[in-house]
């Protein structure tokens, strides 16, 4: 029987492996960057108001991921932001292997070109040790959310984990993944 493997990951395999040892001249290809896990989160403030939101966007970021959201709690009460501990603020969800794969796929090829003027996305969203972070100003870009049930627009912030040591390892490993990064001539 054939363990399945998503198309990403067996490209990464086969394609961007050779040319990233061969980029930057490594001796094994164990020390070539690959991907740890993908962090998707949600900041959901109006759920102080309403408590349904947070079930809502619980739901939606759900089905945008393949796998099950979990609500993020309040860790100490703020009285001007009508917080109490305990209560929810977010939703986030971490994939990693297969799903990670597959969330990436979907959201390079088919959910970045459905947002409105579309240009590529920053480089600037790494953080010194090769993970890059970006963020979405509106769910509905995913083929998954139903526009007709969508109650409010809400972007998320996405986090995507590599092993690379450096900057210039995690871009040139997410650029051969598709990444669609913006060409800036300086």
């Amino acid at each position: 029987m054939m363990k399945y493997v998503p198309r990403l990951q067996k490209y990464y395999q086969d394609e961007v492996v050779p040319k990233l040892m061969e980029q930057f001249k490594y001796g094994s290809s164990m020390e070539v960057p690959r991907l740890v896990k993908i962090c998707l989160n949600q900041g959901v403030g109006e759920a102080t108001q309403d408590k349904k939101m947070a079930d809502v966007f619980q739901q939606e970021l759900t089905k945008i991921a393949g796998q099950k959201a979990v609500a993020t709690k309040a860790r100490q009460s703020i009285s001007n932001f009508k917080l109490r501990e305990g209560m929810t603020v977010g939703v986030r969800v971490t994939l990693r292997r297969e799903r990670m794969f597959e969330f990436l796929d979907r959201f390079i090829s088919v959910a970045l070109p459905r947002v409105r003027d579309f240009r590529g996305i920053s480089d600037k969203g790494f953080d010194g040790r090769g993970n890059y972070s970006t963020g979405i100003t509106e769910q509905i870009i995913f083929p998954e959310i139903d526009l007709d049930k969508v109650q409010k627009i809400k972007g998320m912030d996405i986090t995507i984990v590599t092993t690379a040591r450096t900057d210039a390892e995690a871009k040139a490993l997410l650029t051969e993944l598709g990444m669609p990064f913006i060409n800036r001539a300086n």
